[in-house]
């Protein structure tokens, strides 16, 4: 029975199977499609079609397409790396300037000029002679063996917690892997990276969708990579480095111990801050705050004030959002709609004067803004004395245009978001930005009535006004606040597995609604009865002491 089959602008017949791959003879001798999308599925190229279908391919500026490049260039790497190195353990990692990091794992090993240089070598070796990337499927058994076999102790550890029964693995000639991804159809693909040193490891770069395709500039982030830094290292003591580490420091310390642990981390960070800031309060008058959405800055902002409040200082807080200009002033993004993240949304004028004005112990009347009626109406009448420092908390919080007129020795700034090199084993990490969708997808859903689609639909305008305006003010911070909790993908499973599977297959965010279950089905569940009310946990779940505040 024929078929039809649309793509590139053409319609075609078959009689029998043709994969995607065939289709794109002739139509694609640089190989900048990657992937495809057949009727709203991602698929790799080897996939063969045998039924009418509308097919999409991609290339490396759509985040689908990206995902499995990088996926596929952690494999060569991973084999470069075998090849050369046979006894040496490495594991991914996401982190600076949009890239992946690669640590050594075995003691004493040592990331140099001639290890970069060999790996180099061969991973151009087996990229030019572009070899075959075979998929196969093997029973849960037959992985374990395989594992066993090849030393893969941490995906062995995985497989118990895996739900299905079968493994998808990946050969290219001897060596075996898998990556929890699809995977393009051979090494010639991946041309475009750079492998560069960085201290204790390196660093492997890749084209971005956000960066239409390309590779952006290397930007170093010396306070944000000590964080992670700082983060692996206590997450590695206490066992939850690896979904598999998380699961069994569960089962072995119990849901009320493990809870407690990472709160406590949560506490003693907030100790650090307030002592930092009691030292300094003769010249802090402004405490700015701001992160990527669904960081959980609120809670944050008012256990902080309790911080403070517990050393004799009293903070008051201003919003950002009442600073808004009249909807009919802001500017436009490129929808023509009112662009509210932007930072020339915001009255920076009148921002600055306000703050000016109450630093140097004057009246000040604050505005607020009223989203029903589109612009500011007077609100209340504020004086603030000494040891009362102003907390501002936003999206543009860290701007220094926000405060221009301020002395830099009165503002403490605070970065919030969570941050840890978390992996579901060794070549596979996982990405902090999906606990954040995770986060908004619950809260959401919980909170303002959003249905998970309302949700995924804003979420790329999200990703680049931070990109845009939250990242690049994170290098200024005084202060780094990491917001994760390693207990929260287990406890987030229950409330957004349902909401995940209710996307239906012809949405447009199935195919984002079904990567998201992937990740969080390796998690085992935990009840979150033992979560405290004043948890960052709750401002995404429910149940917060601060819900009125």
């Amino acid at each position: 029975m024929s078929f039809k089959v649309n793509y590139l602008g053409k319609e075609a017949a078959f009689e029998k199977k043709v994969s995607l791959i065939d289709l794109l003879k002739n139509e694609d001798p640089e190989r900048k499609y990657v992937a495809a999308k057949v009727n709203n599925r991602v698929r790799e190229l080897s996939y063969e079609v045998y039924y009418d279908a509308e097919i999409e391919f991609l290339t490396c500026s759509d985040q689908d397409a990206v995902r499995i490049y990088e996926a596929s260039l952690r494999y060569v790497t991973a084999m470069a790396f075998k090849k050369c190195y046979p006894n040496l353990e490495i594991r991914f990692a996401y982190n600076i300037s949009r890239a992946v990091s690669i640590h050594l794992l075995n003691p004493g090993a040592k990331a140099d000029t001639a290890m970069l240089l060999k790996i180099r070598h061969e991973m151009e070796r087996i990229i030019n002679a572009d070899l075959p990337l075979k998929r196969m499927i093997v029973p849960n058994e037959e992985a374990a063996k395989i594992y066993e076999e090849r030393g893969y102790h941490d995906k062995l550890e995985m497989l118990q917690y895996r739900p299905e029964k079968t493994v998808h693995l990946y050969q290219c000639q001897d060596y075996l892997d898998y990556m929890y991804s699809r995977m393009v159809p051979s090494t010639g693909y991946l041309k475009t990276y750079k492998l560069r040193l960085y201290s204790p490891g390196f660093i492997l770069q890749y084209p971005r969708a956000e960066n239409g395709g390309e590779i952006p500039p290397f930007e170093d982030a010396p306070t944000f990579g000590r964080v992670l830094r700082e983060t692996h290292d206590w997450s590695k003591i206490v066992g939850a480095s690896t979904v598999s580490g998380i699961n069994t420091t569960i089962k072995k310390l119990g849901t009320i111990e493990f809870i407690n642990l990472c709160e406590a981390r949560h506490n003693r960070m907030l100790c650090e801050l307030g002592q930092m800031i009691e030292d300094d309060i003769e010249n802090i008058r402004l405490i700015c705050i701001a992160g990527p959405s669904s960081s959980g800055k609120t809670t944050f902002a008012n256990r902080l004030r309790i911080e403070l409040l517990s050393r004799g200082i009293k903070p008051i807080r201003i919003s950002l959002d009442d600073y808004y200009k009249p909807r009919d002033l802001a500017p436009k993004d490129e929808d023509g709609k009112p662009d509210l993240e932007s930072i020339e949304a915001l009255n920076i004028e009148q921002f600055n004067q306000d703050m000016l004005s109450l630093i140097n112990g004057e009246e000040v009347q604050l505005p607020k803004f009223d989203f029903t009626i589109g612009h500011q109406v007077p609100d209340r009448i504020l004086k603030v004395g000494e040891n009362e420092p102003i907390i501002i908390e936003g999206i543009h919080a860290l701007n220094d245009r926000m405060t221009i007129d301020i002395p830099k020795s009165a503002k403490f700034k605070i970065f919030i978001a969570p941050q840890q090199q978390l992996n579901l084993e060794d070549h596979s990490p996982v990405s902090l930005t999906d606990l954040r969708l995770l986060r908004r997808i619950v809260r959401d859903h919980q909170f303002r009535g959003s249905s998970v689609e309302e949700t995924l639909s804003m979420w790329p305008s999200v990703r680049r006004g931070e990109f845009k305006w939250i990242y690049p003010t994170q290098e200024g911070c005084d202060y780094v606040y990491n917001s994760l909790l390693p207990y929260e993908l287990p406890v987030m499973k229950k409330y957004a597995l349902p909401l995940l599977r209710a996307v239906e297959k012809d949405s447009p965010y199935h195919l984002t609604a079904k990567r998201l279950e992937r990740m969080l089905k390796f998690f085992i569940d935990m009840e979150d009865h033992w979560v405290p009310s004043n948890s960052l946990m709750r401002e995404f779940i429910g149940g917060s002491c601060y819900k009125d505040v």
